[in-house]
């Protein structure tokens, strides 16, 4: 009969991995109006026309580069990592050029155009106004205002009936001393 200590100094180990187990960190991020993605306070150039597309940023841990997917994986960008919070924004030079081709694109040579001018309604207007809600015209705009205030008066009566509520009745408006 053989005991578990012959059986564990007959059992041949592998050897020790030389790198550790390829763990990547996969992160969520959106891609800003300027077609950056921030990660590990640093930001990352992606190709133009992708504002407010979600992304994720995949980093294999040890190892320098990082990766940039869409939602179905297909990489869209790949960069050397910047130093962690560095504040840097790394930038690959294609989407550099691409994105001042858009940017240029985007501009016109012809005259602006014109803002809306806000003229108010002529007394023409306001008259046919007042004919179709079954109205006559008044000539002052002052005298067709009407507030009721006598609901705020009923509103105001009752909560000067009510007496306040009880340390009982409502704990939460108990007060407690400061610390």
């Amino acid at each position: 009969m053989t005991t578990v200590g012959e059986l564990a100094a007959a059992e041949s180990l592998l050897d020790i991995p030389v790198r550790p187990f390829p763990a990547e960190l996969e992160v969520e991020r959106t891609v800003s109006p300027q077609s950056l993605v921030q990660f590990d306070g640093n930001f990352y150039s992606v190709p133009p026309g992708l504002p407010g597309v979600q992304v994720k940023v995949l980093h294999r841990l040890g190892e320098d580069d990082l990766r940039i997917a869409t939602a179905g994986r297909a990489v869209i960008a790949q960069h050397r990592r910047a130093p962690r919070g560095a504040g840097q924004t790394v930038r690959d030079d294609g989407h550099v050029l691409a994105l001042e081709r858009a940017v240029l694109a985007s501009f016109s040579d012809r005259a602006p155009c014109k803002n809306k001018v806000r003229k108010p309604p002529s007394a023409a207007a306001l008259a046919e106004a007042e004919r179709l809600r079954g109205q006559t015209a008044a000539g002052d705009p002052a005298e067709r205002v009407v507030i009721d205030l006598s609901h705020y008066a009923a509103v105001a009566d009752r909560l000067r009936s009510v007496p306040p509520p009880t340390k009982e009745e409502n704990p939460e408006r108990v007060r407690r001393p400061c610390r």
